[in-house]
């Protein structure tokens, strides 16, 4: 397959975005939100920066740079960022600070990192230990939010804090593991209310009711990203999400469509009426599986299971309209309530009935993501 049409369309997103505007956002473009700090900006600036790792070309470094240097005053003010809100998505675009403070040296950088970790220390937890959600969410863990916190946290242990608090972050990956993660289905539930209140909650287990490709995505992502970036210092707690993260990874494989090569938006309804083959989730699994596969912290065959994956996305969903290439068949959004939103109950129905997008950062940064993992490969 010739891949160099894939880097024509990530500079396309380029040439085309500003800080304030950026075409991957369509989120907010759709509700005519205004420019704030986000984790679906988060979501590219980090592929990005691997696309710039793998390349060398300053291009990319300078454009997240600007990027970035937009939403972080010289006193490391967050443009829209509310800690109080205690949303773990806030957290996510925080992961490229890193990067930009080791590259420019500039210390609004550092004070950014300094504030989001903030929000970790005062972040309301469950009873088990896990971090809630949301303020407006309480006592619920998603998976969305191990990627969105947990990667971020991680490496601020490992760059800033010897790793003090490793044994945190495996217990909130091994909480969702032992009460998220269905034994049979080899699958994991989107939401656990552990209060079992909410209302798309089950009320023996507190769990949702179906498996969403791109709430398992982000999770799987997150194990695989966590474990890259905690050091050698703690072996035994980072064999433990390496363990975790093999049985995901495993679990997952057989519900991949054997003649698209993608997964299912509803993981385990394949072909059911309405279900289609969505691209953020299998390129966030294809990810997972590459990189796992490089780490040796998988079978080093998802390597080339993780490509087909790669390989059906491209077959699927890229296309050309016009002389410009769009991805396709990104789910726009889902979750899981609140009370005042009960069409967002977790059932099969409400995950289908979401929009599908073109280009949308939630599945392009992932696409670019898993692109850097097949130059590695190659």
């Amino acid at each position: 397959m010739d891949y160099t049409i894939i880097e024509k369309y990530i500079n396309r997103l380029i040439d085309e975005s500003a800080p304030e505007a950026p075409v991957w956002n369509i989120e907010n473009i759709k509700h005519g939100k205004p420019a704030a700090w986000n984790y679906i900006d988060g979501c590219m600036m980090t592929s990005l920066y691997e696309i710039y790792k793998q390349s060398g070309d300053k291009k990319y470094l300078e454009f997240i740079d600007k990027f970035i240097d937009y939403y972080v005053d010289e006193y490391g003010n967050i443009l829209g960022y509310d800690r109080e809100t205690y949303n773990l998505d806030n957290i996510n675009e925080g992961r490229v600070l890193f990067d930009l403070y080791r590259e420019t040296g500039k210390q609004k950088y550092k004070i950014a990192i300094e504030r989001l970790y903030r929000q970790i220390e005062e972040q309301p937890r469950t009873s088990a230990g896990n971090f809630w959600h949301k303020k407006i969410y309480p006592n619920q863990v998603w998976l969305d939010g191990l990627y969105m916190a947990q990667v971020f946290y991680a490496r601020y242990e490992t760059e800033f804090n010897r790793g003090a608090n490793y044994y945190d972050i495996v217990r909130q990956f091994r909480n969702a593991y032992e009460n998220m993660y269905d034994k049979n289905k080899k699958l994991y539930y989107h939401g656990w209310d552990v209060s079992k209140e909410a209302f798309w909650s089950d009320g023996e287990t507190g769990l949702s009711k179906s498996f969403w490709l791109r709430a398992i995505g982000w999770y799987t992502v997150g194990l695989v990203d966590t474990i890259s970036y905690m050091d050698t210092s703690f072996p035994n707690l980072k064999a433990e999400l390496i363990t975790i993260f093999r049985k995901t990874v495993e679990g997952l494989e057989r519900y991949i469509d054997p003649e698209k090569k993608m997964f299912w938006q509803v993981v385990d309804q394949g072909g059911r009426e309405g279900n289609y083959l969505e691209t953020s989730g299998s390129a966030m699994i294809a990810y997972a599986m590459m990189k796992g596969a490089r780490l040796g912290y998988t079978d080093k065959r998802f390597a080339a299971v993780g490509e087909e994956v790669f390989k059906g996305i491209c077959r699927e969903y890229l296309t050309e309209t016009d002389g410009k290439l769009n991805l396709g068949g990104i789910c726009l959004m889902a979750g899981l309530g609140p009370e005042t939103n009960v069409k967002r109950d977790g059932t099969y129905e409400y995950y289908i009935s979401e929009p599908v997008v073109e280009n949308d950062a939630k599945g392009t940064g992932p696409f670019v993501m898993a692109y850097t993992e097949i130059k590695k490969l190659k």
